[in-house]
């Protein structure tokens, strides 16, 4: 489990591979010099708990990995998460979008025909 340290005051857990997939879609709002909102659901507390975290360019933030090699990179991740930055909710890792990284969609939803459509 890899480590988002936020600003300096705040860490949060996530797994090594996704974190690597949220650094580069972090990196690329920030460079672009645009501030978004990103939701999650951390489960590392035992109770889930949704958290809402404001990223800006003038933000510190660490990606620290438990392992000693970045993780490989999904194209189709990295899709499904740069999707969901640019919406008005803004980044959401919630568990549909979970579930769709995982390519666990069930049959009939909109994101098993938009996969479809795209393959």
């Amino acid at each position: 489990m890899g480590t988002l340290v936020y600003d300096g005051t705040a860490e949060f857990t996530f797994d090594d591979r996704v974190l690597a997939h949220l650094q580069i879609v972090i990196g690329l709002k920030l460079r672009r010099r645009e501030g978004f909102l990103m939701t999650w659901t951390d489960r590392t507390r035992g109770d889930d708990v949704i958290t809402t975290a404001w990223f800006d360019p003038s933000l510190s933030l660490l990606f620290r990995y438990s392992g000693a090699q970045i993780p490989a990179i999904n194209k189709d991740w990295l899709m499904l998460l740069t999707e969901s930055s640019n919406s008005s909710a803004g980044l959401r890792l919630d568990d549909e979008l979970r579930a769709e990284i995982r390519e666990e969609i069930p049959e009939g939803t909109a994101a098993k025909r938009r996969r479809h459509a795209s393959s």
